[in-house]
């Protein structure tokens, strides 16, 4: 009787390891989940018409997570609108559809210029049911103070990071 119930705890033990191996394999296999649903789009600001103006644009994009994140940013000169050798002052935020309290998201920034922007990277709290929050970066350009730009195109590209912080 002794060795059959010592078969029997022998046989739970076994049970228990292999339902412990199971979950640690498919958390291996199915993993966490961080990705973008797609790129943001391009931003066409408005032109700028006078010396005092402030050109806004924005573009959303989706980001799936299963877990704390936050979000840093490029600040090398890539990411100032430039013409020719010409610049014009440039500032980002981001915004989120989500708080992070009761829906994935975070607090929004405040507009910083190129070079700062996101030098802290920014929080996303993930909350259990929803996976996705929608992210809206924000970009400003003037002139500099007493200085008026050439005419013409100008570009940037600003490059968002995405960290694990968190289960």
């Amino acid at each position: 009787m002794h060795t059959d119930l010592n078969k029997m705890k022998l046989k739970l033990s076994s049970i228990l390891i292999a339902l412990i191996l199971i979950s640690l394999w498919t958390e291996l296999l199915i993993g966490s989940f961080m990705d973008w649903d797609s790129n943001f789009g391009p931003i066409a600001l408005p032109n700028i018409a006078s010396r005092e103006q402030i050109s806004e644009g924005s573009s959303s994009a989706n980001l799936s997570i299963d877990g704390d994140v936050e979000i840093s940013a490029d600040n090398s000169a890539a990411a100032q609108l430039s013409s020719a050798g010409d610049t014009l002052v440039t500032e980002y935020k981001l915004t989120f559809d989500g708080t992070g309290s009761g829906t994935t998201g975070g607090t929004g920034t405040n507009y910083k210029t190129y070079d700062t922007f996101l030098t802290t990277a920014a929080p996303v709290t993930h909350v259990t049911g929803d996976d996705d929050v929608e992210v809206t970066v924000h970009v400003k350009a003037s002139n500099y103070a007493n200085d008026l730009a050439d005419a013409g195109t100008y570009t940037a590209a600003q490059t968002l990071t995405v960290h694990w912080v968190g289960p």
